[in-house]
């Protein structure tokens, strides 16, 4: 399997035993610790398409050097590695084996489920094989039809399923049950107030709300789009969020509650719209408007513990040639996914000390989910190894007198 060339790759089991000795020496990522020795971070996952392997070589790592992770956000990839460790155990308990060996069983080109020609032509325009113009010539027309009244090419129907059948298998059914599971957190405590009192970790997917142009956050704003937010499948949060525009379905609800209000409040408080509530609404990637949320966390002051945020696209440093069409395009969709966390970062530059940059775009193409087995485990290690240089990087106490000095 896939899963044990993960994990058994003789450069992973090094870092493995490089993580394990960060945990054996003490060192101090959190103020939240719990009765195992364990340390507490709340974790930001950026989305990327397939280059969300790399992830997973980050958590583990961060797993075996002790760290566990209490609230989660993340968009597209990111969303739906924060699912699947909200959902496969209790906080406070380690997750990336489990998804680890449940990805390794899943062939990622399932996902684009659209007609076979069109899956064909997709795969040859990420690798740049050859022959191309033959495959769009033969495709054209089921392409055009496929835009014109899907607005996409894959349904998405694949996927859903997939990650569904997992969460129901780990008594997952429905947001009732995510919270139930939630809510089970560990003893934990903080290291110099013993009048600390967690509260229940937080999930927090991102995703792009484009009927009413709104940024849209589940769970906390299901209630504007099911009448009964409790009883949907969670699954259905990370469907809207990896929503990737034109290559698979927008994702749709209808009959909305409270559709044909004018100027509703909790609208308005949500998402600041006080127009009138539509009856059906589309939603794409959440990367169109919040690619890496590394905001969702932000307190003023200094925190109990801090929040990780592990990126997989490199950070500006290189400008975009725009001289062709379709750099063109591809720059100003870049611009629209990354500019609301660059402004955030702008102003809070010390957030740049919590973050891991894994840069896996530079030599990996995030739409390919044709990625061979070997890739895949290149992905993961790249993934490990940033993880690794972070934790050596990172010093608690430093993030703290950092941020006690932001408040003076």
């Amino acid at each position: 399997m896939i899963s044990n060339r993960f994990l058994n790759d003789p450069d992973i089991k090094k870092l493995v035993e490089e993580a394990v000795s960060i945990k054996t020496k003490g060192t101090i990522f959190s103020d939240i610790t719990d009765e195992n020795g364990y340390q507490y971070v709340d974790l930001v996952q950026e989305g990327g398409g397939v280059l969300g392997i790399a992830l997973l070589g980050y958590t583990y790592i961060l797993e075996k050097a002790g760290i566990r992770f209490y609230s989660l956000a993340g968009t597209s990839a990111g969303s739906i590695n924060s699912l699947l460790m909200a959902s496969l155990a209790k906080p406070g308990k380690p997750t990336s084996e489990k998804i680890i060996n449940i990805l390794g069983e899943k062939n990622f080109f399932d996902f684009l489920d659209g007609p076979q020609g069109v899956k064909k032509l997709i795969h040859k325009l990420v690798t740049r094989e050859k022959g191309i113009l033959w495959n769009v010539i033969f495709n054209a027309y089921t392409i055009f039809l496929k835009l014109k009244y899907k607005l996409g090419l894959n349904p998405g129907k694949d996927f859903e399923a997939w990650l569904s059948e997992i969460l129901h298998s780990h008594g997952v059914s429905n947001l009732k049950t995510l919270k139930q599971k939630r809510e089970q957190i560990p003893n934990i405590k903080h290291r110099n107030d013993p009048e600390y009192r967690a509260k229940p970790p937080r999930l927090s997917i991102i995703t792009s709300e484009i009927t009413t142009r709104s940024k849209v956050e589940f769970p906390k704003m299901a209630d504007l789009y099911w009448k009964n937010p409790e009883a949907i499948d969670p699954v259905k949060f990370v469907r809207t969020s990896m929503s990737i525009p034109f290559l698979f379905y927008p994702y749709e609800v209808d009959d909305l509650p409270n559709a044909s209000n004018i100027g509703d409040i909790k609208w308005d408080e949500y998402v600041s719209y006080n127009g009138k509530v539509p009856e059906r609404v589309k939603f794409v990637d959440g990367g169109m408007l919040s690619n890496f949320p590394i905001n969702t966390f932000h307190i003023k002051g200094v925190p109990s513990r801090p929040t990780f945020g592990v990126r997989l696209s490199t950070y500006r440093e290189r400008y975009s040639n725009n001289d062709r069409f379709f750099d063109f395009c591809g720059s100003m969709i870049s611009t629209m996914r990354q500019i609301h966390d660059y402004d955030f970062i702008l102003q809070n530059p010390d957030y740049k000390r919590l973050i891991c940059k894994i840069d896996a775009d530079e030599k990996f193409n995030w739409l390919n989910f044709g990625m061979s087995p070997e890739k895949q485990q290149q992905l993961f290690l790249l993934g490990a190894q940033k993880a690794i240089r972070f934790l050596y990087d990172f010093n608690w106490e430093e993030y703290k007198e950092i941020r006690r000095k932001l408040v003076v």
